[in-house]
């Protein structure tokens, strides 16, 4: 049987980002997206101008032939520059030198580093490796009766995005509108058997009240966070560590080998991550697990056209700081 291109995609695809339900995904977002090589990038236009910005995230390797193909591409895109953060890890082997135009990244989107829990690991060894108060914490929520299930109803689904819009206010941060979840959830849990299932919803509930839900992806042999939202509620019965213990028990069973938790910090001078970063929470939270802290070659900006890039990454620097200032003076 002759394969399909979405088969041949698929195959090649490293992360659930590169998958060609994401790309749908992508499409019914309204933007622009090109499947070539067995890659998969997204162009996006410039408000007011005819420039675009390309991103290719979760990719392969940049070959010096895989540069000058997405020059050409860039190109006829017309974008300013391509961005690429490769899903391959670092080594002191590596090092981009393809081309004076590729050069790490102005702004990165995904972060340098990830925890990752080796689920090949047997539920006695990942408990034993965990921190001692995150074994606790997790007791305790058993004591407390905090149930986790699978549940990828419609209901399930509007508790996730009311904890969703809770936790976005809450903790100042931007996220994601509801149309985006909406129809993210729509496409990647539309599959024609469980094997190909991408999006997988997870709740954690305390007597009737749902306090935790978190959205998971299953991309061959690993499942990823990628979003997740709780309630400020019952923060003692500590559902969010069950629901994280209770996934990767699930996880097990089902015969995925690892558990990559979707982004951490990583050291930082003095060798520790900045308590004072707004994802020390978040990183300590997965931290208390046991996972390995792993590395990524980062993140690296093709540049198509250098004059407009030097402006736009200038402009984009001014953007963020004054989206920050604003997140300062809404949260005080």
């Amino acid at each position: 049987m002759k394969k399909t291109d979405r088969t041949i995609h698929e195959e090649l695809a490293l992360h659930p980002l590169q998958s060609w339900a994401w790309g749908e995904f992508r499409k019914r977002m309204g933007v622009d997206v090109v499947q070539v090589n067995g890659w998969q990038l997204t162009f996006h236009r410039i408000p007011l101008t005819p420039w675009t910005v390309g991103y290719f995230p979760k990719g392969s390797v940049p070959t010096k032939e895989m540069v000058k193909e997405l020059t050409v591409l860039g190109k006829k895109k017309r974008a300013i520059f391509i961005q690429l953060e490769p899903n391959i890890l670092n080594h002191s082997a590596f090092s981009i030198q393809h081309s004076a135009f590729l050069r790490p990244s102005h702004h990165p989107l995904f972060t340098k580093y990830t925890f990752v829990l080796d689920l090949t690991k047997s539920e006695e060894e990942l408990l034993k490796a965990m921190h001692p108060k995150t074994r606790y914490n997790i007791r305790v929520a058993q004591k407390h009766g905090v149930t986790v299930q699978e549940d990828n109803s419609d209901r399930a689904f509007e508790e996730y995005l009311r904890l969703t819009a809770e936790t976005t206010h809450r903790q100042g941060f931007y996220a994601h509108n509801e149309k985006y979840h909406r129809t993210m959830w729509q496409t990647l849990r539309q599959s024609s058997g469980k094997a190909q299932q991408i999006a997988h919803l997870f709740t954690a509930s305390y007597q009737g009240t749902t306090l935790a839900a978190w959205i998971i992806f299953a991309w061959k042999d690993t499942i990823y966070y990628p979003y997740g939202a709780s309630s400020r509620e019952h923060r003692e019965v500590m559902a969010p560590n069950l629901l994280l213990w209770e996934i990767a028990k699930w996880a097990k069973q089902q015969g995925f080998k690892k558990f990559d938790l979707w982004g951490a910090l990583g050291p930082s001078p003095s060798g520790e991550p900045d308590p004072q970063d707004p994802w020390y929470g978040f990183h300590r939270f997965k931290e208390g697990f046991g996972p390995d802290l792993v590395e990524f070659i980062g993140s690296y900006d093709l540049v198509i056209n250098p004059f407009l890039y030097r402006l736009y990454a200038i402009a984009d620097k001014v953007r963020w700081a004054v989206l920050t200032l604003n997140k300062k003076l809404f949260l005080h």
